[in-house]
């Protein structure tokens, strides 16, 4: 079975940083695109960043390039990353990780993403 594991959230000051991990198991790592996605309280679920696992391209959503970086781990290949700098009290949210098989290309569409992970609690204070 296809599980996926985030974990390293917490309550951060506006500034700090943060490392999401995503564990993966039950599927062949570079087979699949992993996205990372969050909601608010009251907002819809929005994509973050993505990873294409089989080439290493990346995407990540406007309201956090130059301050999100995701990454696989290319030795054990069972891990993503998101590493969440200069934070603000508007990245706060439950952040989750999700898997889809690689197709050819990086997906962003949330709805094409078959599995999930739970979520993770990111808190910025202000």
């Amino acid at each position: 079975d296809v599980q996926l594991q985030a974990s390293g959230g917490g309550l951060v000051q506006a500034g700090g940083s943060l490392r999401l991990s995503c564990a993966t198991s039950g599927f062949t790592f570079d087979d699949y695109n992993i996205g990372w996605f969050r909601q608010a309280p009251g907002k819809e679920r929005e994509g973050v960043s993505y990873i294409r696992l089989s080439t290493g391209g990346t995407y990540s959503a406007d309201s956090v390039k130059g301050r999100f970086t995701i990454s696989s781990d290319k030795v054990a290949k069972n891990t993503v990353y998101l590493q969440m700098n200069s934070l603000k009290p508007e990245d706060t949210a439950v952040y989750y990780c999700a898997a889809k098989l690689d197709e050819g290309w990086l997906v962003r569409d949330e709805m094409a993403y078959d599995y999930w992970g739970q979520g993770t609690q990111v808190t910025v204070s202000s």
